[in-house]
């Protein structure tokens, strides 16, 4: 129980620090928003499938949850954004060790993300609209059909 409200406590957190991340171009979105989505899958449903079904926030989670990777200029800006971060706390506490310790895990996260496929924002949106349609329009038909049956 404690672990369940601990993760929707998180969940939360991570989606206020992704919309302030919308407006602060220092602070990432993507990485806390994937980060809610996963907090949610674990404790709350219902949180889980209103994040998915978000209307701004919707295409980030289904889109990397379905396999099909991130946009090109969010990879990019964590990538930038990571290592902005790690050369400047290098800088400032100037421990080598720590510099050495930080630019394997910059190198470790890159290569992972690098290595991540590459979603056409464009044609994902295009799809999700389509689907959209072609759920909207199977849900008409269906009650149609029940009408006819009347």
């Amino acid at each position: 129980m404690v672990k369940k409200y601990t993760l929707i406590s998180l969940g939360w957190l991570s989606v206020v620090l992704g919309v302030i991340g919308i407006f602060l171009p220092i602070m990432p979105t993507t990485p806390f928003i994937l980060l809610a989505a996963w907090c949610f899958a674990e404790s709350s449903p219902r949180f889980h499938k209103w994040l998915r079904d978000h209307k701004h926030l919707g295409l980030i989670v289904r889109s990397w949850e379905d396999g099909k990777g991130i946009p090109l200029k969010v990879r990019n800006r964590i990538i930038f954004l990571l290592w902005f971060s790690l050369c400047f706390s290098t800088f400032l506490i100037q421990i080598w060790w720590v510099g050495v310790i930080f630019f394997l895990g910059g190198a470790a996260v890159t290569i992972y993300l690098m290595r991540q496929p590459i979603l056409d924002v464009e044609e994902a949106e295009l799809s999700e609209r389509l689907e959209q349609k072609r759920l909207e329009s199977s849900s008409s038909s269906s009650v149609s059909d029940a009408d006819n049956q009347r």
